[in-house]
């Protein structure tokens, strides 16, 4: 497992990958929790929520959850760490960018992880 300062360095490194209009009105920024969240929705433990795009009273940031992380891959060290935030991280700015291009369709990142959820749902018999 790594560290919350490995992990924050991480970020930081994937980040510094991404184009500034990526960034665009993301005024919150990208924040590090080390909170471990679980969807009110999920069964036997075995969910977790690893980033977030919030949008609050007109802010917009992505949270990133440590805490989700070191449940979902405890053994991961940095190497394969990096490459699973690196896809949880662009996850989070498809959202945003999606968000700010007014993308609300079939298509969309939240339209397919509403059919991810129902499919979750519907394995749990619920």
């Amino acid at each position: 497992m790594i560290s919350v300062e490995e992990y924050r360095q991480i970020v930081s490194e994937l980040l510094d990958e991404l184009p500034e209009e990526f960034f665009r009105k993301l005024s919150g920024g990208v924040i590090v929790s080390e909170a471990l969240v679980i969807p009110d929705y999920a069964r036997d433990g075995d969910l977790f929520t690893l980033g977030e795009y919030q949008v609050l009273s007109g802010m917009r940031q992505i949270v990133l959850y440590k805490g989700s992380f070191d449940r979902a891959y405890p053994q991961a060290e940095a190497a394969e760490a990096k490459k699973l935030l690196r896809g949880i991280l662009r996850h989070e700015f498809r959202h945003h960018l999606e968000f700010l291009g007014g993308i609300h369709n079939s298509s969309s990142l939240e339209a397919e992880d509403e059919r991810e959820k129902q499919a979750y749902l519907s394995r749990h018999g619920l």
